[in-house]
């Protein structure tokens, strides 16, 4: 159950910053257009973070 938790935080990050994103270009805010592009970049790192340690590294030995 902790990878459905890890999934369902990073497809959220995502879709916030991309609202972020989208918003702020719409209102001309480039402060919400960076927010939103931090969002989603923090989300790619977490998902890729999770996926690593969700899976036996090759050479360990576990």
């Amino acid at each position: 159950m902790k990878s459905f938790g890890a999934v369902a935080a990073v497809l959220a990050m995502l879709a916030v910053g991309t609202a972020g994103m989208v918003l702020g270009e719409a209102d001309d805010s480039p402060g919400l257009q960076g927010l939103g592009a931090l969002l989603v970049v923090g989300a790619l790192a977490l998902g890729v973070r999770a996926a690593r340690r969700g899976t036996p590294e090759v050479g360990r030995g576990r």
